[in-house]
């Protein structure tokens, strides 16, 4: 005759087990969570507690425990309740008049705020005035740059370069075209120490120059493949120069419509005049200020940042090699820069910009979205 205290039926349903089997491999989960969920998966395939608790090295107890909470509670009764915290010590109206403070108001004898002199105007800890900004993405200590274009034809210019980039002509070859200049050729006073197991790389902050160089370039908006040219100066002959190379690169049969900005070399007399006796060559020119719209200059980018900024030159003969290597190596797996935005987004975001300009400073009245 048995004695003792008599388990607990229990009996799941399909989606009861789905839902156990999901909470033991959710690694998310806390690991209470997923053992309470063996116990109950172990008991209801027909294991006793002890051999139960035997083969996941827990005490009997414990497995008696969870299978009768779950037959009381179910599955959420496995689940850990909310615990009480601490009362909170900053409330809503405390927040929204520190957010108001950041937003509108500079401190005395600076231009922005830290969390040290937020905190002490506002009686709130330095950590919770930096939870605080993190959480409604507030960052008083950065700043970023933008210009707005004044050009009078901003709108069909802008219209025109992206047409290019998201349906190009067939039987022609988008080109973007500009020249990075002054690249100079700097080396450090003291040798760099290099890289060590703790330690980053280290360099003198002073230089010696060596001599500057402009790079020519167009990269082809569907390849990504870059054809360059570095010549000692950025006049109208030098960029003259580039563009019959580039007459003798792209093959004759195609079209060639070239983006560039409005740097004067190329609208010059002899720039006008070499487009004209090509006509296959048709110029499309950014607006005023929109460099961004060259996708030349992503490009243009990535050569300072993995070549130019780091490297030590003693010459320009050596520059040049690296900078040429750099080419080489872009064109040796070109890959085309994925352009996203249509006209529309971009007209709409820079009307957005422009209006917040013109309210900031007064030039017009803020309106609600009904028109009030």
């Amino acid at each position: 005759m048995r004695t003792g205290r008599p388990k607990a039926e229990l009996k799941l349903t399909d989606a009861e087990r789905a839902d156990l089997v999901g909470l033991t491999r959710k690694g998310t989960n806390a690991h209470r969570v997923v053992l309470r969920a063996q116990i109950v998966l172990r008991c209801a395939s027909g294991s006793d507690n002890k051999r139960v608790a035997r083969e996941l090295g827990i005490d009997v107890h414990t497995v008696a425990k969870w299978r009768s909470r779950f037959v009381r509670e179910r599955t959420e009764g496995l689940l850990d309740e909310p615990r009480p915290g601490a009362p909170r010590t900053v409330t809503d109206a405390r927040i929204e008049a520190l957010i108001t403070k950041t937003l509108e108001s500079t401190p005395r004898g600076a231009t922005h705020w830290s969390t040290r002199a937020m905190a002490k105007a506002t009686g709130i800890s330095a950590s919770r005035v930096s939870t605080i900004w993190r959480a409604f993405g507030l960052q008083p200590h950065r700043v970023d740059t933008f210009k707005l274009s004044n050009d009078p034809f901003f709108v069909e210019k802008v219209r025109d370069v992206v047409g290019l980039y998201v349906d190009p002509p067939d039987r022609a070859v988008v080109l973007c075209v500009d020249e990075k200049t002054q690249i100079q050729a700097l080396n450090r006073t003291q040798p760099v120490l290099p890289m060590r197991l703790g330690e980053v790389e280290r360099r003198t902050h002073d230089y010696e120059r060596h001599g500057t160089i402009t790079l020519f370039a167009a990269l082809d908006r569907a390849t990504g493949r870059v054809v360059g040219e570095m010549k000692a100066k950025h006049r109208a002959t030098e960029f003259r120069s580039f563009l019959d190379t580039l007459d003798r690169t792209v093959p004759a049969d195609l079209d060639v419509h070239v983006i560039m900005d409005n740097y004067g070399t190329h609208k010059s007399i002899m720039v006008k005049r070499w487009f004209a006796r090509h006509p296959r060559f048709h110029p499309h020119f950014t607006p005023t200020y929109s460099s961004w719209l060259n996708q030349v200059e992503r490009w243009f980018a990535d050569l300072t940042e993995k070549q130019i900024k780091r490297a030590a030159h003693t010459s320009v003969r050596a520059l040049k090699k690296d900078i040429q290597e750099f080419i080489d190596v872009s064109n040796d797996s070109p890959r085309p820069y994925a352009w996203t935005k249509s006209a529309d987004e971009i007209l709409e975001r820079v009307a957005r910009a422009a209006s917040r300009t013109a309210v900031a400073h007064g030039l017009m009245k803020r309106t609600s979205k009904t028109g009030d």
